[in-house]
C-alpha cells in the first residue's frame, strides 16, 4: 500500500502545483484587463459602418499591443508643460443609452492586425519592429501649385466629352503614378499675412499669378501694389463693394437676416471669395467654390487670404455637400447655364439647399433686355416653377427665390411634371463619385433639417438630424453628441492654456476626421480667429447633415486619395484616431505626404492616434522635414494614445 500511497501523494501534488499556476495566471489576466479598463480613451465611432445595434464597441486600436516602453524611450515622449488638465472619464454607452465609465472589453478582432502596406521597409531585428522611411525630395518647380486630382493631363486627355465640364472634375491619378516628392513653395514664399489684414492683401510672391489682375482689374476683385495683391471687396455685379451688395440683398428680403436664419452659405463660382469674406463680419460662413479653370487661382487667392474655400464644378457629378446643407446659395455672374439638361444643375442646387432657404441669382437675363437674354429668364421662371421655388424680387441685377419648406406642393404638381420626384431609395447625401440626378430630392415627410434654432443657439443644440445617422449606436446619439462636445471643449481649452494656441497662427484649419464638428465648436467657443474645414471621411459614418445643422462647414472625402485644395492652404491640419483606422485601407505614408502639400510652411499637424502606429508616423514626419514631438495626451502616461505634434518650417532664403 505503501507504494500506491506515495503515487497518489505525488499526483495529488502536481495536481496542487497546476491549479495554483492556473490561478495566479486568471489573476493576472483580470488585473491586465482592469487596468486596461480603467484607461480606455473616449471613442465616438467605429472604425466600419455596421448593422444598428443598441451599443457603442471599443475601438479596433484596443487590443493590439507593443513594446510600449521602447517606443515611449525611442520617440522621448514629452510630458505636457504644465499639470494635466484632470477630466472627468466620459465613458462609453450601456444598453439603454446612458453614459457609463464601466464597460467590457470587445472581441478582438484578428483581422485588425495586418501587414502594413506603407512603402516603409520593416526592419524585424532585435525582435523589435522598426521602421526606416527614405527621405522625400523636392519636386520640380513647376508643380508649387499642384492639385494632383485635377491635374492629371493624361487622365483628362482620355476623356470621351468635356463638354459638360468633366475636365474641372476629380481624375485622380492611379497608385504607382502618384506624386511622391514634397511640393515647393514659390521663390520668394514669406509668412502669409495674418488675419483680418489678410482679408484686404497677401504677398505677391506667395501666390505669383497676374492672370485675375489682367481679366478682372476693371471689376474692382484684385490689383497689384508693388509686392502685394489687394482686394478692394468687389464684384462683377458689386463693382461697388460686397458690403454695399448683401445690404442690398437684405433690404430687399428682409427674412434674409445674416448671421441668424442665415448662417450657412454656398458662393458659386466666387472668384477670389470677397462675398464670402465679407459675410463672416455678419457671422455667416461661406463655402466659396469655383473650378480651376481660366482664372485658376482664385480659390488659391481666397484660401490665402484666409476665407473658406474649395475646388469645385458643377458638371456631371454631386458636389461633395449633404442634402439641406446651404440656408442661402449665390451665384453672381458664376458662368453656368442652369437650365442646361432640362435644369439638373438647378436640381443640384436643390438638393443641397435647405428646406425654405434662399437661391440668390445676379445675372445679365435678370437686368438686360436682348431677346436672347430676355429667353434665359424665361427658362428660367419656367423650371424654378416646376421646382416649386417661390419667385420673391428682381430687383436692378438681382433676383431671389425662396425653396419651399415641405412637399405639399411637389406632390400637388400636375401629373407627369417634369422633373420627377426622385426614387425613394435615392439617398440625397450619397455624394462620393454619384452622378447627378435628373429629379428633385424630396424633402424628409419628418422635417428634418428644417426646424433649427438660430445662430448662435444652433451650434450647440443637438439637430434632428442626427437621429438619422447611420452609427453602431441606435439609442445614444444625444449622449454621443454632448460627450463629443464636452470632450474637445476641455481638450481645446487645454491646447489654449497650456501649448499657447491663442498666440499660434490658426486662420485655416482642417480637422481630417470630424465627427459632429466638435473640434470646430469648441475653436469657436474659445473665440479663436480661425475657421475649420470639417473633413468626413467615407470609411466612416456620413455626419455631414449634423456638421452643416450646426452652423458649420464640411467635404467628404476618401483620404486614400487626394483633397481638392491647392498647396500652402491650411495653417493646422487636426488628425484624431484618423491614420490608425485608415492604415488598413491605403498608404499612411501617402497620406502624409499629402498633408505636407495642403500644409502651409509655418503651419502645424497634431495627429492623436494610438501608441502603436506613432513610431512609424514619427519617422515619416522626419522624412518629410517636419519637426516632430510625441506628447502623452491629457488623461496621462498610462493610455493606449499619444499625441504627435509636428511643425513645417518656412523655406530658408
Amino acid at each position: 500500500m505503501i507504494p500506491s500511497i506515495n503515487g497518489d501523494s505525488f499526483a495529488t501534488t502536481v495536481i496542487i502545483k497546476i491549479a495554483a499556476l492556473f490561478t495566479v495566471a486568471i489573476t493576472f489576466f483580470y488585473l491586465g484587463k482592469n487596468w486596461s479598463i480603467n484607461n480606455q480613451q473616449l471613442i465616438f465611432f467605429t472604425a466600419t459602418t455596421t448593422t444598428i445595434s443598441d451599443q457603442v464597441t471599443t475601438s479596433p486600436n484596443f487590443n493590439k499591443f507593443s513594446n510600449i516602453s521602447a517606443i515611449i524611450n525611442h520617440n522621448q515622449t514629452l510630458k505636457t508643460p504644465e499639470e494635466p488638465l484632470k477630466i472627468k472619464k466620459l465613458g462609453v454607452l450601456n444598453e439603454d443609452g446612458t453614459m457609463s465609465n464601466e464597460f467590457e472589453i470587445g472581441e478582438f478582432d484578428p483581422d485588425f492586425v495586418d501587414d502594413s502596406v506603407n512603402t516603409t521597409r520593416l526592419d524585424d531585428s532585435n525582435d523589435e519592429l522598426k521602421f526606416t522611411v527614405k527621405k522625400f525630395t523636392l519636386c520640380s518647380s513647376n508643380m508649387s501649385d499642384y492639385i494632383p486630382c485635377l491635374d492629371n493631363v493624361e487622365a483628362i486627355g482620355k476623356l470621351k466629352s468635356v463638354e459638360k465640364g468633366e475636365r474641372f472634375e476629380r481624375h485622380c491619378p492611379v497608385a504607382e503614378k502618384r506624386f511622391n516628392c514634397l511640393v515647393p513653395p514659390p521663390k520668394g514664399y514669406r509668412s502669409p499675412i495674418p488675419w483680418p489684414k489678410s482679408r484686404d492683401l497677401v504677398w505677391y510672391n506667395n501666390v505669383p499669378h497676374n492672370r485675375l489682375v489682367e481679366d478682372k482689374g476693371g471689376q474692382n476683385w484684385i490689383t497689384r501694389d508693388q509686392d502685394k495683391f489687394k482686394f478692394p471687396g468687389g464684384g462683377t455685379q458689386f463693382i461697388h463693394g460686397a458690403d454695399q451688395y448683401l445690404d442690398h440683398i437684405s433690404k430687399m428680403v428682409p427674412n434674409i437676416t445674416f448671421g441668424q436664419n442665415i448662417r450657412v452659405a454656398l458662393d458659386v463660382g466666387c472668384g477670389v471669395a470677397s462675398f464670402g469674406a465679407y459675410l463672416l463680419s455678419r457671422n455667416v460662413i461661406t463655402m466659396s467654390v469655383a473650378p480651376k479653370d481660366v482664372h485658376e487661382n482664385q480659390i488659391q487667392f481666397a484660401l490665402e487670404r484666409g476665407v473658406p474655400a474649395m475646388v469645385a464644378a458643377f458638371a456631371t457629378r454631386r458636389l461633395l455637400y449633404p442634402s439641406q446643407a446651404f440656408d442661402l446659395i449665390h451665384c453672381s455672374r458664376c458662368r453656368i447655364n442652369w437650365t442646361r439638361d432640362d435644369g439638373i444643375l438647378l436640381f443640384e442646387i436643390n438638393r443641397m439647399l435647405r428646406a425654405g432657404g434662399y437661391f440668390v441669382w445676379a445675372a445679365q437675363p435678370v437686368y438686360k433686355h436682348e431677346q436672347n437674354l430676355e429667353e434665359q429668364w424665361q427658362e428660367m421662371l419656367n423650371l424654378t416653377t416646376r421646382l416649386c421655388w417661390k419667385f420673391l424680387k428682381k430687383d436692378g441685377y438681382v433676383a431671389i427665390w425662396q425653396k419651399p419648406s415641405d412637399n405639399s406642393c411637389y406632390l400637388n404638381r400636375e401629373a407627369k411634371t417634369n422633373p420627377p420626384l426622385c426614387d425613394p431609395s435615392d439617398d440625397p447625401d450619397n455624394i462620393w463619385y454619384v452622378n447627378l440626378k435628373a429629379c428633385i430630392s424630396p424633402l424628409p415627410e419628418n422635417g428634418y433639417g428644417a426646424n433649427l434654432t438660430k445662430w448662435p443657439a444652433r451650434l450647440q443644440t443637438s439637430p434632428d438630424r442626427l437621429q438619422s445617422i447611420k452609427l453602431d449606436a441606435f439609442k445614444s446619439r444625444n449622449e454621443l453628441f454632448k460627450a463629443e462636445s464636452k470632450y474637445w471643449n476641455e481638450i481645446i481649452e487645454y491646447y489654449v492654456r497650456c501649448l499657447h494656441w491663442k498666440t499660434t497662427r490658426l486662420r485655416n484649419v482642417m480637422d481630417m476626421r470630424a465627427g459632429f464638428g466638435g473640434f470646430a465648436a469648441a475653436l469657436i467657443n474659445q473665440n479663436l480667429d480661425s475657421w475649420v474645414m470639417n473633413v468626413v471621411p467615407v470609411s466612416g459614418p456620413n455626419t455631414l447633415p449634423v456638421i452643416y445643422d450646426r452652423g458649420l462647414i464640411g467635404v467628404m472625402h476618401d483620404w486614400c486619395e487626394p483633397f481638392d485644395t491647392y498647396p500652402r492652404t491650411y495653417d493646422l491640419l487636426h488628425a484624431s484616431n484618423l491614420l490608425s483606422v485608415e492604415k488598413k485601407r491605403c498608404n499612411v505614408s501617402s497620406i502624409m505626404l499629402e498633408m505636407d502639400r495642403i500644409l502651409r510652411p509655418g503651419g502645424v499637424v497634431y495627429i492623436d492616434d494610438t501608441l502603436s502606429i506613432m513610431d512609424e508616423l514619427v519617422k515619416i514626419a522626419k522624412a518629410l522635414g517636419w519637426r516632430a514631438a510625441l506628447r502623452e495626451t491629457i488623461e496621462g502616461p498610462h493610455t493606449s494614445y499619444r499625441l504627435l505634434v509636428c511643425n513645417k518650417d518656412l523655406p530658408h532664403g
